[in-house]
């Protein structure tokens, strides 16, 4: 056969069975496992204890039938405008350089759609802000000064998040001037080993303790708000919020965020800014989110891994305990360096189901049990399932050194 007329016969097949496959039906339906629905669904909301004073205004705007990313939004926006809250946008504590930098993410289950922000600076209401990533662009995450001129150009409103009160425990940050902050290895570095135990005279009289209380007390910060400022200086916190929503409909949504670790350098960005793993949602399927360490869920993609765990049949509760024994894992089950991380699982499934599940049982040595908010029509606090007895051991881990 010439070459010519070799080519002229492929080029007829070709034609031929395009043709065909122009007649076939296209295949539309999703080869991934759904969740079946309650025949009677009904409105959920589920958030980290920090949002109880804001869940029923979210719930509210779900009874008036609002989408459900906004009902989420308006549950989070409350410890985001709170100046109080020192964990979420206005009012946060800050990075080292003394500037407060937000992050947040959210996902829209009807439209499968997803925005994130981080490292926002002057734009308190950053869960909203990454709702218009989406709604606005063809990008999923912006971050920075980026981030931060889009809220600008969006209409947010610029104010400096630092408030006097932020400002002042920052301040006695500087004056310890700790050379233990977030320079230097963490736990998950092979040479890293735990702290010796405090001496008798140093438990009983610490000298860098009675200097930190004097000079709260010369920044002009109130006698009752002393000791929390020292124990925010000498152990940062992370703080965040996170909220999923089911509505009658079956459509579902979640969001995140946070001000991140206190004192941390600028630019980090930890888990709340990222898809799949502050928060993750599928409505064929369902919804979580996290709070804690944020560096331990990035590496599992924790809230993805809920879902998909879920996807597989597993129970909301057993979905999120299978994800806080995969950050063990990464320690090899290592108690020494485990008892410094925290980690809260969220969990909200398709048919209603959701569970919270936490690392350790507690927040802190003789607190009640880590809980959690539901509101579906009625508003309250629910105990978290836990993997470990007890509590997480602040970090950076003492002994500091005295000044």
């Amino acid at each position: 056969m010439k070459r010519r007329d070799f080519l002229a016969g492929l080029a007829v097949t070709s034609a031929t069975i395009a043709a065909g496959q122009d007649k076939q039906p296209i295949q539309t339906q999703s080869p991934y496992k759904t969740v079946p629905r309650l025949q009677n669904p009904k409105n959920i909301i589920i958030c980290a204890a920090n949002g109880y004073n804001y869940v029923d205004a979210g719930f509210e705007k779900l009874r008036q039938g609002a989408d459900t990313l906004d009902a989420a939004i308006t549950v989070v926006s409350g410890p985001e405008n709170d100046p109080n809250d020192d964990s979420v946008g206005l009012g946060g504590l800050p990075n080292e350089e003394g500037v407060v930098e937000l992050d947040a993410c959210c996902m829209h289950g009807p439209t499968r759609r997803a925005g994130s922000v981080g490292a926002v600076r002057d734009i308190k209401n950053v869960a909203a802000l990454s709702k218009a990533v989406f709604e606005h662009t063809g990008h999923v995450m912006l971050v920075g000064e980026g981030a931060t001129r889009f809220g600008v150009a969006m209409g947010f409103p610029k104010e400096n998040l630092l408030t006097d009160h932020s400002r002042k425990i920052w301040l006695l940050w500087k004056e310890y001037n700790s050379n233990q902050d977030w320079w230097g290895p963490g736990i998950a570095d092979p040479g890293w080993k735990p702290p010796a135990p405090l001496t008798s005279e140093l438990r009983d009289q610490p000298p860098y303790l009675q200097k930190l209380y004097a000079a709260a007390s010369d920044l002009g910060i109130a006698q009752r708000d002393r000791m929390d400022a020292i124990h925010k200086v000498l152990n940062p916190p992370t703080g965040t919020i996170n909220c999923s929503v089911l509505n009658e409909k079956g459509e579902m949504s979640s969001v995140t965020t946070t001000s991140g670790l206190a004192w941390k350098l600028p630019g980090r960005c930890g888990d709340s800014p990222i898809i799949g793993a502050g928060c993750y949602c599928d409505q064929d399927v369902g919804a979580a989110g996290a709070t804690g360490n944020g560096e331990e869920n990035i590496k599992i993609a924790g809230a993805h891994t809920i879902v998909e765990n879920m996807r597989h049949g597993m129970s909301p509760e057993d979905a999120g305990m299978d994800a806080l024994r995969r950050i063990a894992r990464m320690y090899n089950n290592d108690m020494t360096k485990l008892a410094y991380i925290s980690m809260f699982f969220y969990v909200l499934r398709r048919d209603g189901a959701y569970a919270g599940v936490s690392l350790w049982g507690s927040a802190a040595p003789g607190q009640h049990q880590r809980r959690f908010v539901v509101n579906d029509g009625t508003k309250r606090y629910e105990q978290a399932k836990f993997l470990f007895e007890g509590a997480a051991k602040d970090w950076p881990p003492m002994p500091r050194l005295s000044k």
